[in-house]
């Protein structure tokens, strides 16, 4: 590995092959003075940091998240994992080469091929028929046949297609999904279904792809790894370019991301390669394509919004006013936004509430218990415009049950785009700076701020409604269409 926080590729292919041996796989971490931790069942490893050798720190940043293993001290009981890299950084080769080895010293192992599509999947077999060609075609029991192949000991390899008939009904010890970010969602969902570990396998379920969109697959995979302790592989250009020689830094064109990475590298990517992509591409496109620092922002709404700067924890403040912005659902969520306008006109968002499939009284109780204040103490409270009329679920109006209960309620209509504008402007306005801070426990908001995109393909001014992240984004825009003249925004009228 190259940058401080990544892996290397071999890294992922070490974990691939070892999971299946763990007398093997312990010894290994032993001997580089890597502690060893046995789950519950005795099946489990983690590798805890400690002091010593080169290796030691190489693996004790391979195992903190969000990039590493898993957090020390918690066990991997699973093959599963996710790998994160760059476009031409031998992700497809690589799981080829786990495949391969599969086929040599685990016997009976069953494995399947899926990808974003069978051209994919066809990548990936290549190369492994490839290695195969070249020197193992001994270990082969039969031919190689255009989508499958058999080994002496018993295990096989066979392409699935990019349907859920012709996953469901599977039973394999590994599965390998390449470019994961093309997939159809039912057959990515079918497809976590199908691992079974037997007596001599542990079951793995292995993500490929590189991050192209903050809303797509990929970004939900890695959100879930991270939460559940599944491995993540990242690297990027700079594990995978050549070493650099006798170039000049300062006349390079990589050189304000390089910063000298080049000349620590040991990889195969030709630098003048990485340098014609770089001058081809969008500098958005690089930064997601080849150097993994961030999805592709470019249909996000707010493709301004900046963790760095627009997350950063806030308390309710006493002494400024509170305000609450309400998105009415029931099979979609209902969310409610807690937010404060400081003295310099900054809108910090000090809290979120977002549950579905409730009635409205069962909301409007927990928004009274969760506001920091009494309810005389709230200034106002914005919601959806549509609530003032009779609800088909509960048979009446949203806003007359929460007023009953006590709330202040306004609405006004208002056009989407105008409402958009006026976020933007909050996160960034013309002049470079933002008044939009949001609390980190407003996890939702936050995802939604990075995931609201317009929709793929079809050219709209209007954002894609997904169910998922336009309803906090809805109560948002609420706030400030009813903030409007508070806050001195100037929209642009549609």
């Amino acid at each position: 590995r190259v940058c401080g926080h990544h892996a290397s590729p071999m890294d992922y292919l070490w974990f691939a092959y070892s999971r299946d041996f763990p007398g093997l796989r312990d010894q290994v971490y032993r001997n580089a003075g890597i502690q060893v931790y046995k789950g519950e069942n005795g099946s489990g490893f983690a590798a805890a940091k400690s002091t010593g050798s080169s290796a030691t720190g190489r693996a004790a940043a391979l195992y903190s998240p969000p990039v590493g293993m898993t957090t020390c001290g918690e066990s991997v009981t699973s093959g599963d994992c996710v790998v994160w890299a760059n476009r031409a950084g031998g992700k497809t080769q690589l799981a080829a080469v786990a495949t391969l080895l599969e086929g040599l010293f685990k016997p009976g192992c069953q494995t399947r091929i899926l990808a974003g599509s069978l051209a994919q999947s066809q990548r990936m077999y290549g190369y492994l028929c490839d290695f195969i060609e070249r020197r193992f075609g001994e270990h082969l029991d039969g031919k190689l046949l255009k989508e499958s192949c058999r080994f002496v000991n018993g295990a096989n390899v066979e392409l699935l297609s990019q349907s859920s008939r012709a996953v469901r009904g599977q039973h394999v010890q590994k599965l390998r999904c390449d470019e994961v970010e093309l997939f159809d969602a039912d057959v990515l969902n079918a497809a976590q279904f199908i691992t079974q570990s037997n007596d001599r396998q542990v079951a793995a379920m292995e993500i490929f792809s590189t991050l192209h969109r903050p809303y797509g697959l990929m970004q939900e995979l890695i959100d879930n790894a991270v939460a559940n302790g599944t491995p993540v592989f990242q690297w990027c250009l700079w594990e995978v370019i050549e070493r650099c020689r006798g170039r000049s830094c300062s006349r390079c064109p990589l050189n304000e991301d390089c910063r000298g990475k080049a000349k620590r590298a040991r990889g195969y990517l030709r630098i003048d390669d990485a340098i014609a992509q770089m001058r081809r591409a969008s500098r958005v496109g690089f930064e997601s394509e080849m150097l993994c620092l961030r999805p592709n922002m470019e249909n996000a709404v707010f493709g301004d919004f900046d963790e760095s700067v627009h997350v950063k924890p806030v308390g309710y403040d006493p002494s400024l006013g509170l305000y609450r912005a309400m998105d009415f659902g029931f099979t979609n969520p209902f969310v409610c936004l807690w937010m404060q306008v400081d003295r310099d006109g900054v809108v910090r968002v000090i809290d979120e509430y977002v549950q579905n499939k409730r009635v409205i009284a069962e909301h409007g109780r927990v928004v009274l218990r969760r506001t920091p204040c009494a309810e005389s103490g709230v200034a106002c409270t914005y919601c959806d415009p549509s609530g003032g009329s009779a609800n088909g679920v509960t048979g009446t109006g949203e806003v007359k049950v929460l007023r009953e209960m006590g709330m202040r309620i306004k609405h006004q209509p208002s056009r989407i785009l105008a409402g958009i504008e006026m976020i933007r402007a909050a996160v960034r306005a013309g002049d470079g700076s933002s008044r939009l801070v949001i609390d980190p426990k407003c996890t939702r908001l936050i995802a939604a701020m990075q995931c609201y995109h317009y929709p793929s393909g079809t050219p709209s001014e209007l954002p894609e409604k997904d169910g998922v992240h336009d309803h906090p984004v809805d109560a948002l825009r609420y706030f400030f269409v009813n903030m409007e003249k508070k806050l001195d925004l100037c929209p642009v009228r549609y």
